[in-house]
């Protein structure tokens, strides 16, 4: 269960913290996308399969029934972390620790992702052009899914981690996206961004 201070974000940089610089996946779709059981334990099971570490902001949507695997947290234990509370993204995204950011591609995820540097794994439930730009400016790339009817699977969640976490496509796409980052003058948005969240 939820025990002391696992309520607060601080719980979550804690565990950033104890990882190592680069290496960690940080997970959030926005409110705005409700994803089904299925599509929930895709993503899930996709995660764990990677073994690439994650920071999962989850917030289960207001009514919903949708839960995640039974399990999961159990069994990804030290390599991720679930946090089901509102989570200050910014700061997320600007630790040292975080190496990529795996958003559903609307534009205003996209440019938070990329003015901290961060690549991003898209997740497109809609925005495919958004995506189709990322993946030519070598700054994103998308999960594969079923061009008939959209749906992702669990080995195509993990394969694009890995892709993406593989030294030499790692090392490009960081790279492109630092240059995007400084496009955007990240100094003032970071000490702007940070400062809200001190």
């Amino acid at each position: 269960g939820e025990r002391g201070n696992n309520d607060t974000w601080q719980s979550a940089f804690g565990w950033l913290n104890e990882q190592r610089n680069g290496s960690v996946v940080y997970v959030a779709l926005g409110s705005e996308v409700a994803l089904s059981q299925d599509q929930i334990n895709e993503l899930a099971h996709g995660l764990e399969l990677s073994r690439v570490p994650f920071l999962w902001a989850w917030r289960k949507p207001e009514g919903s029934s949708v839960e995640l695997p039974d399990g999961f947290e159990e069994r990804t234990k030290g390599n991720g972390l679930v946090f089901k509370k509102w989570a200050p993204q910014p700061r997320i995204l600007s630790h040292d620790s975080v190496a990529a950011f795996l958003t559903h591609g609307g534009w205003s995820s996209v440019i938070e992702g990329l003015q901290f540097g961060k690549p991003l794994v898209v997740l497109s439930l809609t925005w495919d052009l958004n995506t189709r730009i990322l993946a030519a400016k070598k700054v994103g790339i998308e999960i594969p899914r079923n061009e008939e009817d959209g749906s992702f699977t669990r080995s195509s969640v993990a394969e694009s981690l890995k892709e993406l976490f593989q030294d030499e496509t790692a090392k490009i796409y960081k790279e492109e996206a630092q240059k995007i980052s400084e496009i955007f003058g990240n100094e003032s948005l970071h000490s702007q961004y940070i400062d809200k969240f001190e």
